[in-house]
């Protein structure tokens, strides 16, 4: 993974084969205070989002509990998000969520937020796998690595 922005989005539009490992899909329930002085969700809330889909992505995959068990835990480097189109309290959008890239000690998560097959904001988020004692990045389990490259 590169600490270079640009590289680190790469539009759907653009033809790349996505392979979605550990893909989670939930509804999104668009609350008041999400909403701006203009009645739009306010783009900080699209984070927000991210961030319940990649731990919904870990309760069912690896679950936090698990992690701390050893003093580890998954810490986010980068985020990176495009907004399509604004939602209001009128949409009933989904977020899709999947892991695209794990290696010994780092991953990132592909995100989508989507309503009637209509894209209205996608992102990534990359992180590191940080031992809390160590307070350095440490190897994910093998046994973790090896399920996600059988998937």
């Amino acid at each position: 993974m590169t600490n270079n922005t640009e590289n680190l989005y790469k539009s759907l539009s653009d033809g790349e084969k996505l392979i979605r490992k550990m893909f989670i899909e939930q509804s999104i329930k668009v609350k008041s205070y999400d909403v701006d002085y203009m009645q739009i969700v306010n783009n900080t809330v699209y984070v927000k989002w991210f961030e319940d889909l990649r731990t919904a992505i870990l309760d069912r995959y690896f679950p936090l509990e698990e992690m701390m068990k050893e003093n580890n835990t998954p810490i986010l480097s980068e985020t990176y998000v495009k907004y399509h189109r604004p939602i209001t309290l009128k949409n009933k959008p989904v977020g899709k969520a999947w892991i695209e890239e794990l290696n010994k000690s780092k991953w990132s998560a592909r995100f989508e937020i989507v309503e009637n097959h209509v894209l209205y904001c996608e992102g990534r988020q990359a992180g590191y796998f940080y031992n809390m004692e160590k307070k350095r990045p440490v190897r994910f389990p093998k046994e973790f690595i090896e399920f996600y490259n059988s998937l």
